[in-house]
């Protein structure tokens, strides 16, 4: 049985972490308008939500892309209305938020611990896995990633997956970070926008995933 995986699928798997992690999405829309609000730890807890659920898309893309995948495809419909839902919840529940000023506060976002924004990980993770834009395009991913390195085994599979979680994880640490250091700079006032903002993004990402589910049934109708 091999035990050591190839030397490739390491940075392979880093890089394929960042460019999951990077692109402007519902999730990230989410991720980062936690980060303005809450400060770094608010940032990489809803980021951990996304960097999981990233690596539970890679693990069952990495043992067996075709039948997982044929099965996501068929019950497509169902996760991207029960997605698009989500999405448009949470879009609402941001938009009619109010700002919350202490948090912007420098102090508190020192005295703060990734535990006091727990909560935030199974939100973005539920909303990565039911996300079948991510779904599909972690297994297209994994489809074409043949091209560059062979994934032989178990402990192949196992590494390139740590190895997407990784880089991932990464990235959300170095923006949230980022925005840390910049967001004393933001007013409440402008928090109040940036949330008005993000909410009516997500609700327009949720619209698009429910509306194109409409729009395919009307079609196949005709």
């Amino acid at each position: 049985m091999q035990l050591i995986p190839n030397p490739l699928i390491i940075p392979v798997g880093l890089v394929i972490g960042i460019l999951v992690a990077a692109p402007v999405g519902p999730v990230n829309v989410l991720c980062i308008q936690r980060a303005i609000e809450r400060g770094f730890w608010g940032g990489v807890a809803a980021g951990l939500g996304a960097v999981l659920g990233d690596g539970f898309i890679a693990l069952f893309a990495s043992l067996g892309v075709g039948a997982i995948s044929s099965t996501v495809s068929d019950y497509r419909t169902a996760i991207q209305i029960v997605g698009g839902m989500a999405l448009g919840l949470f879009g609402l529940k941001l938009y009619l938020t109010e700002p919350r000023l202490e948090m912007l506060h420098p102090s508190h976002a020192e005295n703060a611990s990734l535990k006091d924004f727990a909560w935030d990980i199974p939100q973005t993770f539920f909303l990565t896995i039911t996300n079948p834009g991510a779904v599909l395009g972690l297994f297209a991913i994994f489809g074409g990633v043949s091209t560059f390195v062979e994934v032989k085994s178990y402990v192949d599979a196992l590494t390139m997956v740590a190895a997407i979680m990784a880089g991932s994880l990464a990235w959300w640490i170095g923006l949230s970070h980022f925005i840390g250091r910049i967001r004393h700079r933001i007013s409440g006032d402008r928090l109040g926008t940036i949330n008005r903002i993000a909410g009516t993004l997500l609700i327009g990402f949720g619209a698009l995933l429910i509306g194109e589910m409409i729009w395919k049934a009307v079609v196949h109708a005709i």
